[in-house]
This record gives structure tokens, sequence and C-alpha cells, in this order.
């Protein structure tokens, strides 16, 4: 386990340097020594765009206790920068590799997003995957704003069933900023997983390892769900590029400015 924060600044996005068994032992270390207060941010270019673009949201990214690079973009940036054989922890392997581990430890798990037939496609997959795993909390919430009651009730219902770790499964940044404002309410580590509850459970397939490799995963998901998708990658994919060189044009004319004084 690591005991200091490496980060890299990708934009305005703090993103740590790290790989899956760091953040696998790590997260499990907060959880059986009963730390909560903690949350967890699995981050793409879109999370990085719209970190780029709210200054709160930003706020709310860096102030995870981590922020893993899930889109191979990120993995990318970070070796642009300096980063030596940097790692991609892809949020459905994360997920996987925590529910392996917690099972085989006795640590309680919950699921809070998705919809009803998704939790239960999900449920049954870990469960046939990790027959010794503890699913003690599993809620799909209505996908409009709680009011405060709900809000109450769900705390209390989480927090009663003794979780430890939470997947948070409601989609960015929504899951952001959730975590953010349950982080001194709930007694657990909250993990921010996006649509790893769907692909785990079946309901969205995985691109081949192929398009993984060379960062195509973002490609075959908008053919998968172009309706979805095409305005999200035609609006920050090329803003990513165009700022992210502006970025390091920057770093490389500060560099030769402090290498000739």
């Amino acid at each position: 386990m690591f005991n200091e924060r490496v980060l890299s600044q990708v934009l305005y996005m703090q993103v740590d340097v790290t790989c899956i068994e760091d953040v696998q032992s790590l997260v499990m270390g907060w959880a059986q020594s009963g730390e909560s207060a903690r949350y967890v941010c699995v981050s793409n270019v879109h999370m990085c765009m719209e970190c780029f673009d709210d200054d709160n949201f930003c706020d709310v990214i860096n102030n995870a206790d981590l922020v893993v690079p899930d889109g191979k973009p990120l993995v990318w940036a970070q070796q642009v920068l300096g980063v030596s054989a940097p790692q991609q922890v892809r949020g459905m392997d994360l997920m996987l590799a925590l529910c392996e581990l917690a099972g085989n430890r006795g640590t309680s798990i919950g699921l809070y997003g998705g919809s009803v037939e998704v939790l239960q496609l999900l449920e049954g997959t870990l469960m046939q995957r990790y027959p010794e795993l503890d699913i003690g909390f599993s809620a799909s919430p209505p996908f409009r704003p709680l009011n405060s009651q709900e809000d109450a009730e769900y705390i209390a219902k989480i927090n009663d069933s003794g979780v430890k770790i939470l997947f948070v499964g409601i989609g960015c940044p929504k899951q952001e900023r959730w975590m953010a404002e349950h982080r001194e309410s709930l007694d657990c580590v909250m993990i921010g997983v996006g649509a790893a509850f769907d692909f785990i459970a079946g309901k969205k397939r995985h691109a081949p390892k192929w398009m993984q490799t060379v960062g195509l995963e973002w490609l075959f998901r908008l053919i998968c769900e172009p309706r979805r998708l095409w305005l999200r990658y035609l609006k920050q994919n090329p803003r990513f590029i165009w700022y992210f060189s502006k970025q390091l044009l920057a770093n490389f004319i500060r560099s030769k400015s402090e290498t000739s004084r």
C-alpha cells in the first residue's frame, strides 16, 4: 500500500499516479479500519472537461481521496507529462477486484444506483463470481433529485446495513457530487463507478480488447449508444485535445524559460 499520493495535473484535474493493486489495497485498508468520509473518483475525459468548465465540480474532484485514471487518454496524458509507465485503472476492473477481496475478507459492500433490473442482474453476477461476497445494501434511487426526507432515509439504510464499501453508479457528474455531499454522513468508503453496473450486469457490451488497448473504447461506446453519447464526444473530445495541447505548450515554454535563467 502506498502512503503518499503522487498526482499529475491534467488541465485543472488532479489525477493519481497509481495502479489497481495499490488502489485495491488502500480502499480495503480504509474500509477495514473503519475510516469513512472518503470517496474515490474514476476519471475520464468527460470528467476532466466537466472540471474545466465548472470550478465547483473541480473542487469536488480535487478534494476526493483518490482520482484514478479510468480513461486511456488520461493515462497517455500522464505519460506525456513525464509519468513513468502510468497505468490505467478501469472502474469495472476496480469494482470486480474489490468485490473479490471483500468476499475473501468478509467485508460487506453496497450498491447505489442503476435500475431495479440492472441491480438484480448485477447482484446475480457478483454472487456467481464471488459466492462469499456479502452485499449488505442495494438500492435503485429515482433519477430525479431526492427530497430531504428521502435522502435521510437512504443515509440511514446505508449506515444501518453496515456496509464498508459503497459502489455508486448514478453517472458523472451526479455521483461525484453525491459522494462529496454525503462524505460526512455515511460510514463507508464510496467509489463512483459510472457505467460499471451496466457492464458487469451484461446490459452494455465491452469494447474488444484491441480497442481498449489503443484507446478507442469511447468509439465503441459511441457506436453502441450514438443517440446518448454523440453530443458529449463531439463537444468534449476535441476540446480536451486542444486545451491539453495548450497545457503542454505552456509547460514547454516555462521549462525553456527556467533553463535559460
